[in-house]
């Protein structure tokens, strides 16, 4: 049997993407996108391993901390196609392309294919090496490089590492035509991060809302109660619809970003600070707190 992890990566979400696969140090892959989400990079390398390994006859067992990748391949696709790839409030299926691409990868060795869910960030030694590979292509993206491809599996004929890409429509790219337009500043950035974090692509999966919030994140919620990061990620989910309203930024130090704004609802309206710091080229949020208007 064939025991990997697959992870996928995106600074910004969408931003700089990676995807990787491991095995184990000699068995592995990566790569990614100038710009994409969190969830393109986590079925690209479920992906890819399929691809490299199909001619193999053994059994595939795959990690992955993405419950969306793992509802998507093995709940949810079957009715997806009945309905001409349309989600069950009639929305086109996101990702659609390389949905379809590991419905044909998974076609003829669906019973020899098993999807397991591990909790991300949480000591899993597969799930960490292929996060560190994953998040390592996303940052030679943002650098302008490319990342390192990894050895690959042995034998495999597909081309490495991003041969179905080109029959991939990514995602839209938000910066596509703007050539000639300055990259977005460190307070756009930050604003854009803040901002995915209310988003439903964002929140659907812990791993993406684990990226964006630093080690010691804690948060003051508007009650008065001290949340944790491990509590928050517990929580996570879908919320309903705010407007936010951006306040100002101010930039406390060359890493460090106050951010401060208001989300509103019919039945309320809170001012929201946020504090981002940037370690290892990343931006993370380190604080926040949230405070009811009268």
């Amino acid at each position: 049997m064939i025991i990997a992890a697959a992870d996928g990566s995106a600074l910004g979400n969408p931003g700089p993407a990676g995807w990787a696969w491991y095995v184990d140090d000699g068995c592995w892959a990566s790569g990614g996108w100038p710009h994409g989400t969190n969830n393109m990079g986590e079925l690209m390398a479920v992906l890819d391993l399929l691809q490299q390994t199909a001619h193999v006859d053994e059994d595939l067992h795959v990690f992955c901390d993405s419950k969306y990748v793992i509802d998507s391949v093995t709940k949810w696709m079957p009715g997806w196609k009945r309905k001409g790839w349309k989600k069950s409030d009639g929305k086109p299926v996101l990702n659609v392309e390389l949905m379809k691409a590991l419905d044909a990868a998974l076609d003829g060795r669906r019973d020899r294919v098993r999807f397991e869910w591990v909790k991300g960030h949480a000591g899993h030694d597969l799930n960490e090496a292929a996060d560190r590979r994953a998040n390592a292509a996303a940052s030679a993206y943002q650098r302008g490089v490319a990342p390192d491809p990894g050895p690959g599996f042995s034998g495999a004929t597909t081309a490495h590492p991003d041969a179905a890409v080109g029959q991939v429509e990514a995602e839209p790219d938000l910066f596509s035509g703007l050539v000639d337009e300055p990259a977005p500043s460190d307070e756009e950035h930050v604003v854009a991060l803040e901002r995915s974090l209310l988003g439903d692509e964002v929140r659907s999966d812990r791993a993406a809302v684990a990226a964006l919030l630093h080690p010691d994140w804690q948060e003051v919620g508007r009650s008065g109660r001290l949340w944790t990061r491990e509590a928050v990620l517990d929580e996570i989910g879908p919320i309903e619809p705010v407007r936010v309203e951006v306040l100002s930024t101010s930039r406390l130090a060359d890493d460090v970003i106050l951010l401060l704004w208001r989300t509103s609802t019919a039945e309320r309206s809170t001012l929201r600070s946020t504090l981002w710091v940037r370690t290892g080229g990343q931006w993370q949020a380190r604080f926040h707190q949230g405070t009811d208007e009268s």
